[in-house]
């Protein structure tokens, strides 16, 4: 009888140990605590409506945007575009991890982790970057030198270099516009969809078009920035460019991948994905807080009032080293607008998420206003054209301001596009979590 007394009280004691506030509606406790930090290298923008369209006269008469209202959420933006260095990390991480993959498989002990901490087989096998790849060793050569070089007969000057055309970063993807339509909400006669159904691999060959330098310009020397643009030091703190619409997203997808293995591994939150900005918040970030402004600075001149250039363009007509620089230049060597964002104007162009619609200021909502399109290999070109903005080095300076919009096809790599980086905050102000 005591015994069942003692138990009958413990039971007791844990119901109201598990008990939901005593029977209060108190939400879950002990949930971990939320403190929002800024990402490294981005600024926070906040929440804000803004009148977006053209500040100025439609000079080329293109008619592709008109004045509206947008209200925007708050979000984090790069300060500056990606550089050549920052993006050198990512081909260093897909040219490192095939290379990891290659001598796992072949026998290579430490460089695959096939088995967890509990013993269980892993498939696919994990890559443990605790290994360092010693590439000049005799057997490593030998192995990697089929799978990740340059055959004999495509070397130049016999130089052993990388074959940058197996570069492939494969990601996942969601299609969570496809799953919300409620034709594939309502299921099938068995019930729900399954979510596979929505779910696709995608594989993209990372390495910039070095050759865009050559290809955009014919009869112009641009043969030293193919050789060096991309390679050299010198160039570290430039803006990448040669990257496409579809490169630049999966960056974005391996940025996301790196910082929520890096927070998974210290027990933190994981981090909203990286991505483009939408064509709506990269102008309302372009503003800076100056509604109805031409340029990220204010305007309407795109000179101080020492006379010096405001961004790196093309003035006065084709004399382009007159704002000091004649192609690109490095990032924030101008000063920044209101949001501390660099090289919101010129410098180089910077691809969007949205997709290009002469009309699309007609039907996009007002509040966060977007338009996607998922365009495939077998849609006509017109359907693969995404969003660019900012104007670059060789754009006058009708396309340096802030709410020109042109376009360019998302599976094309230009010597004078570029990109940067958004993620969402959580939240309505970071004033909320101090």
């Amino acid at each position: 009888m005591k015994k069942i007394i003692l138990l009958s009280s413990i039971v007791t004691v844990l119901m109201s140990c598990g008990s939901s506030g005593n029977g209060e509606l108190v939400g879950v406790q002990q949930r971990e605590f939320f403190n929002p930090t800024d990402p490294y290298g981005m600024v926070f923008i906040p929440q804000g409506s803004f009148v977006m369209g053209p500040s100025d006269q439609d000079v080329p008469f293109a008619n592709v945007s008109a004045a509206k209202r947008v209200s925007v959420g708050a979000f984090y933006m790069d300060e500056t575009e990606i550089t050549n260095n920052e993006y050198r990390q990512f081909t260093s991480y897909v040219r490192d991890s095939l290379a990891h993959l290659l001598l796992g498989e072949a026998g290579i002990e430490g460089h695959l982790i096939e088995e967890d901490e509990y013993g269980n087989f892993l498939d696919p096998a994990r890559i443990n970057w605790k290994t360092k790849i010693r590439w000049d060793e005799q057997e490593v050569r030998e192995i990697l030198e089929e799978e990740m070089y340059l055959s004999t007969n495509e070397r130049y000057n016999s130089l052993r270099e990388f074959d940058t055309r197996k570069f492939m970063y494969e990601y996942q993807v969601l299609d969570l516009q496809d799953a919300s339509n409620k034709s594939n909400r309502e299921g099938n006669a068995s019930g729900k969809r399954d979510r596979s159904e929505f779910l696709s691999t995608v594989s993209v060959n990372i390495y910039p078009d070095t050759l865009a330098w050559m290809h955009d310009y014919a009869y112009s020397f641009n043969e030293p920035y193919t050789n060096d643009y991309y390679s050299h030091t010198a160039y570290d703190d430039y803006p990448v460019v040669g990257v496409s619409w579809k490169q630049a997203i999966a960056f974005t997808k391996w940025r996301t991948q790196q910082m929520n293995k890096f927070l998974r591994a210290n027990k933190l939150q994981a981090s909203p994905d990286f991505r483009l900005p939408t064509e709506s918040e990269w102008e309302y970030a372009a503003r800076g807080g100056q509604d109805l402004s031409p340029y990220p600075w204010g305007g309407p001149y795109t000179r101080n009032n020492k006379g010096c250039f405001l961004a790196n363009f093309k003035p006065l007509r084709g004399n382009y080293v007159a704002d000091g620089a004649l192609k690109t230049v490095k990032v924030a060597s101008y000063n920044p607008n209101g949001y501390g964002l660099y090289d919101m104007s010129g410098n180089v162009a910077e691809w969007t998420s949205n997709a290009f619609d002469e009309s699309a200021f007609s039907y996009a909502h007002d509040l966060n206003a977007d338009y996607h399109y998922n365009a495939s290999e077998e849609d006509h070109p017109v359907l693969k054209r995404k969003v660019i903005r900012g104007g670059s080095w060789k754009d006058i300076a009708y396309f340096i301001q802030n709410s020109t919009r042109t376009y360019e096809y998302q599976d094309t790599a230009k010597c004078y596009i570029g990109f940067r980086c958004a993620v969402d905050f959580l939240g309505r102000d970071k004033k909320d979590f101090e």
